[in-house]
């Protein structure tokens, strides 16, 4: 598997896949092509259905500025391809220099179908959670951070601390801002909303879901207005690692190095995930997401809680397992509804999933690497419609409402 660094990218919101990951490929074909005067970028399936929603054709027109770009909403179908494929074609004098057909796999990662793919250095050999419980119990190691150190090398500590630093910033921005998100469906921000609220004095209870919705409200409203966030795995599901991760911060008094703990095991299960099954909304539904960002942030709040590794495994299993089945429907292909409010869902079923994991780890049936290939089965088995299109479900239901 590669790098955890790559379930963690600082950047610009909506969607790792149809901003994050199209940026990255228009800014890697203007280089190849300094002659071009102008470009068109085809967009097909997801990236063609959600990508006005999710503003792709807004940051392709800036990544290949000052340049003219024509960009196309395509309807034709493309079989075997991914759901988020673009073709981009540079011009010169209104005549075709070269194309390239680009994947953007979510998680703001790319990659161009045809061609050898780029061999990264594989940190870890272990591929599934088996195979990582196997080595640490040969090597007498008890904590899935450590296993993290042991392959990455002290150095990703910084690296997780600078994530951390973002994480935390886009908690403050989110809880500090008013107003209505852009995008037009009229969505109140609602984290300062929410964390204002008067809570009894006998609901100890409410008052631990406000704090954790209200953070999770505020990392994802960040990102539906462009703000800046970290992917854990993905832009849509950004808000749950940091909700859960700053709430145990505040109540148990952890440093941020010992956060830093947390978010090295959420990584491995966010690599495991990506590399066993799928990340993106638009290949598995929203399970691939809001289910993996839940899985990530329950092992975060086990290994921090000083579980070992069976209780983690099985706090990302009952996160996922939960989650199984769960649409990808964003109304008008806007990261704000049902996205927001799912953020804070997850992060609350995180917290459950690590207190089950406490009490009842001897009694499991279910591994974790068997729930992430359920879950992928379950994802590409499910109707387009409900793959990011904007086609099902909530969204066809809403619309269909307004008219």
């Amino acid at each position: 598997m590669r790098s955890i660094r790559q379930i963690y990218k600082i950047g610009k919101g909506p969607s790792s896949s149809h901003t994050m990951g199209p940026e990255r490929a228009c800014a890697l074909f203007k280089e190849q092509y300094p002659q071009a005067d102008g470009f068109r970028v085809i967009l097909y399936g997801s990236l063609s259905k959600t990508g006005v929603g999710h503003g792709t054709d807004r940051v392709i027109r800036q990544v290949l500025s000052p340049l003219p770009a024509e960009v196309v909403f395509s309807d034709r179908e493309l079989p075997g391809a991914h759901p988020n494929t673009m073709d981009l074609t540079a011009l010169k004098d209104g005549r075709e220099l070269g194309s390239l057909r680009v994947e953007s796999i979510g998680g703001g990662d790319i990659r161009f179908p045809g061609q050898p793919e780029e061999r990264e250095e594989e940190v870890y050999i272990e591929h599934s959670f088996a195979e990582i419980a196997d080595f640490c119990n040969w090597r007498y190691i008890d904590r899935l951070s450590d296993y993290v150190e042991l392959n990455e090398g002290p150095e990703i500590w910084p690296f997780l601390l600078e994530v951390w630093q973002v994480m935390k910033q886009s908690i403050a921005d989110g809880l500090a801002a008013e107003g209505v998100l852009p995008g037009g469906l009229n969505v109140q921000r609602k984290a300062k909303f929410l964390m204002e609220q008067a809570v009894p004095e006998n609901a100890p209870a409410m008052a631990q879901f406000k704090q954790i919705a209200a953070y999770a409200y505020a990392v994802a409203e960040q990102n539906a207005d462009n703000g800046t966030i970290v992917t854990a795995p993905t832009c849509g599901a950004c808000g749950v690692v940091p909700a859960v991760l700053k709430y145990v911060q505040n109540t148990r008094g952890l440093t941020d190095l010992q956060i830093c703990r947390g978010l090295a095991a959420a990584g491995i299960i966010g690599n495991l995930t990506k590399r066993n099954a799928s990340i993106s909304g638009a290949e598995a539904g929203c399970q691939a997401e809001i289910g993996t960002a839940c899985s990530m942030a329950a092992a975060a709040l086990a290994e921090l809680y000083g579980q070992d590794l069976n209780q983690v495994e099985y706090a990302a299993e009952v996160a996922m397992e939960h989650h199984l089945g769960l649409t990808c429907d964003p109304i008008c292909g806007l990261v704000q509804i049902p996205c927001i409010e799912r953020n804070a869902v997850a992060a609350m079923r995180a917290m459950n999933a690590c207190d089950l994991s406490y009490f009842l780890t001897g009694s499991r049936n279910i591994s974790y690497d068997m729930v992430c290939r359920a879950m992928h089965e379950t994802g590409v088995n499910l109707n387009r419609r409900f793959r990011e299109t904007s086609e099902g479900g909530l969204a066809r239901i809403y619309d269909r409402k307004r008219r």
